[in-house]
């Protein structure tokens, strides 16, 4: 099996995660926009606006990515994490590469003061689903999740 080493991405980083980020946007049906893609990147690692996560391996070749976003529950008045973001290439899917990435980004969470985590997935990714609950994520049965276009 190949080593998978994870690490905080970096600025020069930009370019690769752009590149992932552009197809896991097209898994969830959008167009292809690789533009739209580095500079939402780019303006989220520049402004620190959160924090993403990549998965490599032993050639450094980018498998996957990451992103929290830092925000703050209300109800526990603590500072909490939306995992937004996981993508892992079609070629790395079962290999560990998405756990390993969840672990990373939950260790992150809990050295940094985070007192929880939340994500959100299509109700028909499975996989995705299974890998969760495998890692201690549970599904939230009490709260619906509302969208709204202003």
């Amino acid at each position: 099996m190949t080593h998978i080493s994870t690490r905080l991405a970096e600025q020069q980083d930009i370019e690769s995660i752009a590149l992932l980020f552009d197809a896991y946007r097209q898994f969830y049906d959008q167009k292809a926009d690789l533009p739209l893609a580095q500079a939402f990147v780019r303006e989220r690692i520049e402004k620190n606006e959160s924090f993403v996560f990549v998965a490599e391996n032993e050639a450094h070749e980018m498998l996957g990515f990451c992103q929290l976003y830092p925000t703050f529950c209300s109800v526990v008045a603590a500072p909490i994490c939306a995992l937004y973001d996981l993508y892992v290439k079609p070629e790395a899917r079962k290999s560990g590469v998405g756990a390993i990435l969840l672990l990373a980004a939950e260790q992150y969470a809990k050295q940094h003061g985070f007192v929880r985590m939340d994500l959100t997935t299509a109700k028909t990714n499975f996989p995705a689903q299974s890998l969760y609950e495998s890692l201690g994520w549970e599904r939230d049965e009490i709260f619906y999740a509302y969208s709204k276009i202003p």
